[in-house]
């Protein structure tokens, strides 16, 4: 292994730091220390494991960045839009699964309760939650609904003072150890999605973790049972009784995936870099081939191109513009060319760049995670499509 080929080289080839903050520049700063010191020596053998890192939660929890943009009222570290977005950057390219563990909590469940819930809600989970006392998951997709999650047949009937969930969930980060679920079910009155906190130890439901993953193997989701799970009216969202509400939150999330990509991309690429500098084919360095510096501006380019879209995202979303098309437009583009910088740097490391010790290879297999949740390459081309024509292309023609 090249010696610290994990550390953080600080790419910025067209000075975009100069957007940041000096409070931006620290959280990053703080976020870039705990991974080069705390994640990145110790979670390959996780990975190999397939065990998620609970001994970094405590960790993590110090640095105070869950809740990322949720108002201090709650306990929550109220960071700019772009800091928020380099916390999840540095996670990323510190570990895919740790990054996915922390967006699943801060930036899906917090933010449902943030946006959706009572203030009843708001004060009883966000500050344990950012606190990281309490873990949150968010149960969306199913065995039968992914990009149409939209048809999710998961049910939920009025009974009494309460409500009855039944149904069956997929891919649910978190689920196994969480403290409370945002499930998402139809209500069978009137036919709307609408979302519910199921607490942890609430009878009927279970959660049975997927194994077998070839990326974010140290993320752990979860198979979810619903069987006739009863969840008080004070445990409903107060604000979340369509999917347009659903997809308020999905949008919001969209903003840290793309920043999740640009860390594995910026990863992958100051790894070859380190290794095209110390690795030497014929007597000389690899460096000094043309073929690799070729190859190496590419990546370059991609990259820059990539903070420039997630930085260019984070002044829209400060300014209110960030709309569902140009959300999916960032994590498009930056799922696409982050996948290509990472298959590039595992190529240029050669057969060094398969070993999980030389961190490429596993990055490229966390990317594949990337390219498809949150919406798929497909998904996000059509919601853009639907942006730049105005017609609905979700349905096959009848």
């Amino acid at each position: 292994m090249i010696a610290d080929i994990g550390k953080g080289l600080g790419t910025d080839y067209y000075m975009v730091e100069e957007w940041m903050s000096e409070e931006d520049r620290e959280i990053r700063h703080r976020v870039r220390d705990f991974c080069d010191r705390e994640v990145i020596p110790v979670m390959g053998e996780y990975w190999n494991r397939e065990e998620f890192p609970f001994e970094l939660v405590p960790k993590l929890a110090e640095l105070n960045i869950a809740g990322h943009v949720i108002p201090k009222e709650y306990g929550c570290p109220e960071m700019s839009n772009l800091a928020s977005g380099l916390v999840m950057m540095e996670l990323s390219r510190g570990d895919g699964s740790l990054s996915t563990f922390f967006g699943v909590h801060s930036g899906l469940a917090m933010t449902s309760i943030a946006l959706l819930g009572s203030e009843e809600q708001r004060q009883k989970w966000l500050p344990a939650m950012a606190r990281m006392e309490k873990i949150g998951a968010f149960a969306l997709t199913e065995p039968n609904h992914g990009s149409d999650v939209v048809m999710l047949e998961t049910t939920a009937e009025k009974d009494g003072d309460g409500w009855v969930l039944n149904g069956r969930k997929r891919w649910i980060g978190n689920a196994t150890f969480a403290d409370v679920v945002v499930v998402w079910a139809r209500d069978e009155e009137d036919g709307e999605v609408k979302g519910f906190l199921v607490e942890k130890g609430t009878e009927g439901f279970t959660a049975e973790k997927i194994t077998g993953k070839i990326g974010n193997r140290s993320s752990w989701q979860a198979d979810i049972t619903l069987d006739n799970v009863r969840v008080p009216e004070e445990n409903k969202l107060e604000n979340a009784n369509s999917f347009a509400d659903t997809s308020t939150v999905l949008t919001n999330t969209r903003y840290g995936v793309a920043w999740q990509a640009l860390g594995h991309a910026l990863a992958c690429y100051e790894a070859a870099v380190q290794y095209a500098k110390e690795r030497e084919l014929f007597g000389i360095p690899q460096a000094n081939f043309q073929l690799i510096q070729y190859r190496l501006a590419g990546m370059l380019a991609d990259l820059t191109q990539m903070q420039l879209v997630c930085f260019r995202l984070a002044q829209l979303l400060d300014r209110g513009e960030m709309t569902h098309g140009r959300a999916s437009l960032a994590k498009l583009v930056t799922a696409r060319q982050g996948k290509r910088i990472c298959a590039e740097a595992r190529d240029i490391l050669g057969g060094n760049g398969v070993l999980v010790e030389n961190l490429v290879g596993k990055h490229l297999a966390d990317m594949e995670i990337i390219y498809t949740y949150e919406g798929t390459d497909t998904v996000q081309s059509l919601i853009v499509g639907r942006s730049i024509t105005g017609q609905q292309a979700f349905f096959p023609a009848v």
